[in-house]
């Protein structure tokens, strides 16, 4: 029950960081906003380390290293898909992540239920009606949806190491991610010399979106502690329905019609993934 409540606690902090996160990309580069947002989730952990004084544990938390570079990439590339693209149509197509983890299960040994077999294929089907948009009798793919399949991947590579890393302790692991993403990220730019610049007007929203995105990746590391990988990754994948949500109330986004049948099937193929 406690592990539900921490997946369902990161799937609000990843949708209004998402929201934010996404905003922000459309008016400075996606590597900008990472860079400049997540030092500020790192901060707020160094300082819950230093106040719980006890040593990383031994082994599995250094997975969390290989979570934090799949993690970035997909933040990175799901970033760059609401800046090219409707937001209610790239965030469905990223949440198949979820599905990921169960995979993972079946190849386990895990047995998979009815009801997730058919939110596999409601979830398939609906990201491909989502990412098509007809005009003038031809359709094409809609804008953004390339950057929402590589999120989908990276992502779901995300929770299979960050559940491993989790298992004995909940707050190193997302010490030790936070530490990653924000060092890969910074030597990225210091390579190609590009210093983020102008984001003081929007160093509060930055600020937010790192809190924001650090909150769930912690939330994700306690749920991991205390329940299985099969749950806490799908209930922790339902931050779609808030970024989706955000985006129409105060972006007024309008999609066609198919594409709103496919959003509502994608998001209903994650509940039934989770059901199962």
């Amino acid at each position: 029950m406690l592990s539900g409540f921490y997946a369902l606690g990161a799937s609000f902090a990843w949708g209004f960081g998402d929201f934010f996160g996404g905003l922000k990309s459309r008016v400075m580069p996606a590597l900008w906003v990472i860079a400049v947002s997540q030092p500020f989730g790192l901060v707020a952990l160094a300082v819950a380390v230093a106040v719980r004084g006890t040593p990383p544990p031994s082994g599995d938390v250094w997975w969390a290293c290989l979570s934090a570079c799949l993690g970035t990439l997909g933040l990175f590339a799901f970033y760059r898909g609401m800046a090219a693209g409707a937001m209610s149509v790239v965030v469905p197509i990223a949440s198949l992540a979820a599905a990921f983890p169960v995979i993972w299960g079946i190849a386990s040994g895990d047995n998979v239920s009815g009801v997730q077999e058919l939110g596999f294929v409601a979830a398939v089907g609906g990201s491909a009606l989502a990412s098509v948009e007809r005009h003038e009798q031809r359709t094409r793919i809609a804008t953004g949806v390339g950057w929402a399949v590589l999120a989908m991947i990276a992502f779901g590579g995300y929770y299979v190491p960050m559940h491993t890393a989790a298992q004995q302790d909940w707050l190193w692991p997302s010490f030790l991610f936070r530490c990653t993403s924000v060092t890969l990220v910074w030597s990225i730019l210091l390579v190609r010399r590009s210093v983020p610049r102008g984001f003081r007007p929007h160093l509060i929203a930055l600020a937010a979106v790192g809190i924001l995105d650090t909150g769930g990746n912690v939330l994700f590391a306690a749920a991991s502690e205390h329940g299985l990988l099969s749950v806490v990754s799908v209930l922790a994948s339902l931050y779609p329905v808030v970024t989706v949500l955000l985006a129409r109330i105060t972006l007024g986004e309008r999609v066609q019609l198919s594409q709103d049948v496919g959003i509502v099937a994608t998001l209903a193929g994650v509940v039934m993934i989770s059901a199962g």
